[in-house]
């Protein structure tokens, strides 16, 4: 008898646990939600459609590199040597 009452604490624990982690869950897929609808009723208000953010979205990666580059270029990091050519330069091909 006091093995199954230990079994039976344990499971509730373990549901009481899991129970927790599936609240929190969901109040982190809601609270994103809401979030989401407020930057895309917001930028409606300016003109914008959610296709216009989802475009922008796409184009994200592209922005970034593009971003980068710029970056690199106003600090003059683009003209440092990368290994390969100063292995091509130390060994030429034979």
């Amino acid at each position: 008898m006091p093995t199954n009452l230990i079994i039976l604490i344990g499971a509730l624990f373990v549901a009481y646990i899991v129970f927790r982690a599936l609240l929190s869950l969901l109040q982190t897929a809601i609270s994103t939600a809401i979030a989401i609808l407020i930057i895309v009723v917001i930028l409606m208000f300016f003109g914008f459609s959610p296709q216009d953010l989802m475009r922008e979205i796409n184009n994200l990666p592209q922005i970034l590199n593009q971003f980068i580059k710029e970056v690199k270029k106003i600090l003059g990091l683009s003209a440092i040597p990368t290994y390969s050519r100063e292995l091509l330069t130390i060994f030429p091909k034979i």
